[in-house]
């Protein structure tokens, strides 16, 4: 679609946004507008401002300053309840649904139909759903338990659920985030057809490819401000450019592992069954050594890593590290036997939210160093800034609560707490989802020093380069197996994908 932004009117503008806080400004004067049916992407680095600009639009924040202009009427602020109203809607990032509710309920929790005497029409509601999944192209079952859906079949539901209320503008926050290949291209064409609907669309992410194709408009901002923003008609705005103005230089894409001596084999996972009939797995990583786990959504790959480590509990099977066996039956087994497990749930798994930036990042590390039961808390942060600076960690200060970090920052904070923990056995479920392409030249780096230090790494990754570019070997796991083992040449794309999918390498 081609928008004549000079003679029509944009639905939402915000103009010269500021924000601070204690002193720090996270929004240093932004504006930023959508038209009806337009799909306007917002990237930048973890900390850059996004989220911040868009809690101003949905009513979280305040501005410290600034308008926002909603069809021709000025307001200094807006609360969560007045930007609904005004048909602004949010799909999140990270999970807001309602675990134990089916399809239906989540989708129109807070905003149910009601019949006589104000019960409850599930009937109308599931009708309703159905019909806008239909016109979408969405298949779920809509009496199935959120708890029972795959990651990806929930972002459908988010996204249902921000439109049921019929909003003028959507802001898709990371959409893709934790989809496949396969996932991630459906949602690029549901954001589409919602767009063809007159609805105005921010849409949010770090897969610059993905930006580059579905956007009609691409806003740079960097440190709380506007670097470019580029009209996108024939989808040809080149990435390198976007990723110079993300981070103020030159980005590579790919990321080479360094090259180190493979050692003796470190972790030997021996018959690991997580129920009496599932498939046995084995496999065995090497000291100095990535070995990359891929396979679609729902393939088993962090069920059988959560079991490893003892988050799950398993039927059978041995662990054994450096040719000694281990009894892992939870989480302390684990990290006693030397195994550090970066989750891809940061904010539910990883982190203590309410905790500070010090303590998330210490707790494990501090517990062999600390003697006695009084201890000075104010020598904890030299302990650990070395290393949040070295993982460039944007934070205010150390005793920061984690919650108020951007997703990107969480992630290293993450990071951070393992690698201050010192394990020998680093598993790394989804390690760069949500984060920018500079945090994630970060985080290779790290696992590049980790290898050299002759650590030995498991990556789960969706992220096809990442894969490509760090891993020794390449596991494919598919229906709860190690359906194959990819090394040299064989691991590309193509033939991944293939394997992935039950393709084998004659074609079959």
């Amino acid at each position: 679609m081609t928008f004549d932004y000079e003679n029509r009117k944009p639905v939402i503008a915000m103009r010269d946004i500021k924000k601070e806080f204690s002193g720090v400004w996270a929004l240093s004067g932004i504006t930023f507008d959508v038209y009806p049916g337009e799909v306007h992407c917002l990237v930048g680095e973890n900390g850059a401002g996004k989220s911040t600009l868009m809690k101003v639009l949905t009513g979280a924040y305040t501005p410290t300053s600034g308008s926002i202009e909603v069809d021709g009427t000025t307001y200094d602020k807006l609360d969560p309840m007045l930007s609904k109203s005004l048909g602004i809607n949010i799909v999140y990032q990270e999970n807001d649904l309602v675990p134990s509710m089916d399809v239906v309920e989540n989708i129109y929790v807070g905003n149910e139909k009601t019949k006589g005497f104000g019960l409850v029409d599930y009937k109308s509601m599931e009708a309703e759903a159905r019909s806008k999944m239909n016109e979408l192209g969405i298949d779920l079952k809509l009496d199935t338990k959120i708890e029972n859906l795959s990651v990806s079949d929930q972002q459908f539901v988010k996204i249902l659920k921000a439109l049921s209320v019929q909003p003028r503008v959507l802001i898709m926050d990371e959409p893709t985030s934790m989809f496949n290949v396969e996932d991630a291209a459906k949602v690029l064409e549901l954001t589409k057809k919602i767009s063809e609907q007159g609805i105005g669309i921010i849409y949010i992410s770090h897969f610059l490819n993905e930006v580059v194709q579905i956007a009609d408009r691409i806003t740079v901002i960097r440190d709380g401000a506007v670097v470019r923003t580029y009209t996108n008609e024939n989808r040809d705005t080149p990435i390198t450019a976007i990723t110079k103005d993300m981070v103020g230089r030159s980005v590579d894409m790919f990321y080479d592992k360094e090259k180190c001596p493979i050692g003796d084999v470190m972790l030997e996972v021996k018959d690991l069954q997580l129920t009496k009939d599932s498939p046995k797995i084995s496999f065995t990583v090497r000291q100095g050594e990535i070995v990359g786990f891929s396979g679609m959504v729902g393939s088993g790959r962090t069920e059988m890593v959560r079991a490893l480590v003892g988050a799950d509990s398993r039927y059978a099977g041995q662990i054994f590290i450096n040719g000694k066996e281990v009894h892992i039956s939870n989480p302390n087994d684990s990290i006693n036997a030397g195994i550090a497990f970066i989750t891809e749930d940061r904010q539910k798994l990883g982190l203590m939210l309410n905790a500070s930036v010090l303590e998330n990042a210490t707790i494990l590390g501090l517990r062999e160093k600390i003697k006695g039961f009084f201890v000075n808390i104010k020598k904890f942060p030299a302990l650990i800034e070395p290393l949040l600076k070295e993982l460039r960690v944007k934070t205010p200060s150390v005793w920061t609560e984690a919650i108020y970090l951007s997703g990107g920052n969480q992630q290293k904070v993450v990071l951070a707490k393992w690698l201050y923990a010192e394990q020998d056995i680093y598993i790394f479920d989804e390690p760069t989802r949500g984060i920018d392409v500079n945090a994630k030249a970060e985080f290779y780096k790290q696992m590049s020093e980790l290898t050299k230090k002759g650590k030995c790494i498991l990556m789960i990754s969706s992220d096809m380069p990442e894969l490509i570019s760090m891993s020794d070997r390449v596991l494919v796991v598919r229906d709860g197996a190690i359906d194959c083992e990819l090394t040299g040449k064989d691991i590309n794309e193509q033939e991944i994908i293939k394997r992935a999918l039950g393709v084998k390498k004659n074609g079959r």
